[in-house]
C-alpha cells in the first residue's frame, strides 16, 4: 500500500520512533557538510517530489526541496496561482497528473480535505506540508529538537501558551502517540476544536491561565496568532494578549524549560525579544531540524524505515 503522510497517526509510535532515530543518525553523519553535498547512500537518488503551494513558505519549501538533494534525489514547485490549480482543475486530477510524473507529492494548503483527496486519487506517497486542521512536518521537527536537548519524550509535560490552532493539533496527537502530557492555555473563543482533544487520548488539558500551563513545564510552545489570510485580527489579538510568552511567564516552567515557536514569529505579539533570543530558546535548531526531520519523513513515505 502507499504509505501517505497527512497526519502523525499514519506513521504510529513505532514509525514515529523509526523517523526520528534516522533524522538524528543522518544529522550526525552530515557534520561538517557542505548543505547541498548528498548524503553518502543517496537513499532517493532518481526521485522527484511534486511540491504544491496554495500557501505562502519559507522553511516548508526550503526544508522539502533540501531534503530531496541531501537524499540524492530532487524537486519541483508548483505555485498554485501560476499552474491550472488556480485557473479550476481539481484536486482529483492533479493527483492523478503529477502522480504520473513524480515520485511523492508534498502539497500546502488552506482545507484539510483537499490533501484528503489528493491522497484519494493519488498512487504515490502525499505529505502534508500544513492544512488548517494539521502540521505533522513541523512537530516532527519539534519532537526532534526535544530529544536533542536531552528531554525524553514520555511523561514530558508541554506547555502551550495561545491559540488552539492546527499546531496544537498536531501536538496533541503526537502526545498520545509518544505518551507526554500537554496543557495547552486558550482564550474562549480560540479553544481547541474537541475532536483534536479525543485524539489526545487523555494527555491534554485545557487551561483559561498562560500562568498555569507553563507551571512546571519541560517545553513551552506558542505560535503566531494570526495565520494567513484570517479575519478580524484586532479581536483576536485582543483575547490572545495576556497569553504572550514573556520573561516572567518562561520563569515559571522548569528550569532548564525550553521554548519552541514554528515561525515567523510577531515579536511583541505571541512572544517577547527576551524570550525568542533568551538561552531557552531552541527556535533556530528547531527550524533546522525541519530538514533533518524531513528527510526521514520521506525515507518513511518509500518504505525504507518503520
Amino acid at each position: 500500500m502507499t504509505r501517505h503522510f497527512l497526519d502523525l497517526s499514519d506513521a504510529g509510535p513505532d514509525g514515529i520512533a523509526a523517523m526520528l532515530a534516522d533524522a538524528l543518525d543522518r544529522k550526525a553523519a552530515r557534520i561538517g557538510w557542505p548543505k547541498g553535498k548528498a548524503d553518502r547512500d543517496a537513499p532517493l537518488a532518481g526521485h522527484v517530489l511534486g511540491m504544491v503551494f496554495e500557501k505562502n513558505s519559507t522553511r516548508t519549501r526550503v526544508s522539502y526541496d533540501m531534503a530531496m538533494r541531501q537524499l540524492g534525489g530532487s524537486s519541483i514547485v508548483l505555485d498554485a496561482g501560476t499552474t491550472q490549480l488556480g485557473r479550476g482543475e481539481s484536486i482529483a486530477d492533479t493527483a492523478r497528473v503529477l502522480s504520473g510524473y513524480c515520485d511523492a507529492i508534498m502539497i500546502r494548503t488552506d482545507d484539510h480535505a483537499k490533501i484528503e483527496e489528493m491522497a484519494r486519487y493519488a498512487s504515490v506517497p502525499v505529505i502534508n506540508g500544513l492544512t488548517d486542521a494539521s502540521h505533522p512536518s513541523q512537530i516532527m521537527a519539534d519532537l526532534l529538537t526535544i530529544i536533542e536537548s536531552g528531554k525524553p519524550l514520555p511523561g514530558l509535560k508541554l506547555a502551550w501558551v495561545g491559540d488552539g490552532n492546527n499546531v496544537l493539533a498536531s501536538i496533541v496527537e503526537a502526545a498520545a502517540l509518544m505518551q507526554f502530557d500537554v496543557v495547552a492555555a486558550c482564550p474562549q473563543g480560540f479553544m481547541p476544536a474537541e475532536i483534536d482533544l479525543a485524539r489526545g487520548q487523555g494527555r491534554v488539558r485545557v487551561v483559561a491561565q498562560a500562568s498555569e500551563a507553563v507551571a512546571g513545564a519541560d517545553v513551552v510552545v506558542t505560535d503566531s496568532w494570526i495565520s494567513m489570510g484570517q479575519e478580524h485580527a484586532e479581536t483576536k489579538l485582543a483575547a490572545l494578549a495576556p497569553y504572550q510568552v514573556d520573561e516572567a511567564l518562561m520563569a515559571q516552567a522548569k528550569p532548564d524549560a525550553v521554548f519552541l515557536h514554528c515561525l515567523p514569529a510577531h515579536r511583541g505579539e505571541e512572544v517577547t525579544d527576551g524570550v525568542i533570543d533568551g538561552p531557552q530558546s531552541l527556535i533556530w535548531p528547531e527550524a533546522a531540524n525541519r530538514l533533518h526531520a524531513q528527510k526521514s519523513i520521506l525515507r518513511w513515505c518509500f518504505g525504507q524505515i518503520g
